[in-house]
């Protein structure tokens, strides 16, 4: 399933927009940093869900020909990999700032299993999350709190490359902390949101 653009739908969505926006927005970021002494941030929101073996592989598919020309469709695995791709965007970005000096940091974060209407045609996950799902799930509310926290408390001033669940700081999948694959993750989506520049 692609988009208009041709991009895998969930990859373009929970990745691309969201690489796009921070991109067309962060020069804007950097200047008012620098004429007003504030920092910036910019919050990721990725999932735990990526770190399920049946959501992933052992890496990110970064070269085009394989991560869209899958030969059979599995909306999981695409959906852990759009979320690594969030990761992987926040610490390159982090690291791209860091070299230029901006008082701007890049955090990621799992913000929870919230109960919105997103599986609202899948019988079977409605039914799971209606009875025991109902002990781990959190409200809109909740899921946000995570957010909230990494855009606005001043715990976090100054902290950035990290990632967080429960407003704490959290060890995401190993496969996070791959300097290269974020670079090349970087260079990808930069090719890919060229034609919008």
């Amino acid at each position: 399933m692609c988009s208009h653009d041709g991009i895998e739908l969930q990859f373009a969505t929970n990745h691309i927009g969201h690489f796009l926006l921070t991109h067309l927005l962060l020069e804007k970021m950097k200047n008012t940093t620098c004429n007003f002494n504030v920092e910036g941030r910019i919050v990721n929101v990725s999932s735990e869900g990526l770190t399920l073996k049946a959501f992933v592989s052992t890496r990110l598919m970064i070269n085009q020909g394989e991560l869209f020309q899958i030969m059979m469709y599995y909306c999981y695995f695409a959906y852990g990999q759009s979320k690594l791709a969030n990761i992987l965007h926040a610490v390159e970005l982090s690291r791209r700032l860091k070299e230029e000096g901006v008082n701007i940091t890049a955090n990621s974060l799992h913000p929870g299993i919230i109960v919105t209407n997103l599986f609202r045609h899948r019988g079977f996950v409605n039914a799971i999350l209606g009875t025991a799902g109902k002990l781990v799930t959190k409200n809109v509310h909740q899921g946000a709190a995570t957010t909230c926290y990494l855009a606005l408390h001043p715990q976090v001033n100054r902290v950035t490359e990290k990632y967080f669940s429960n407003s704490n700081l959290a060890t995401p999948s190993s496969r996070t902390a791959d300097a290269d694959l974020a670079s090349k993750l970087w260079d990808l989506s930069m090719d890919m949101i060229s034609s919008c520049l």
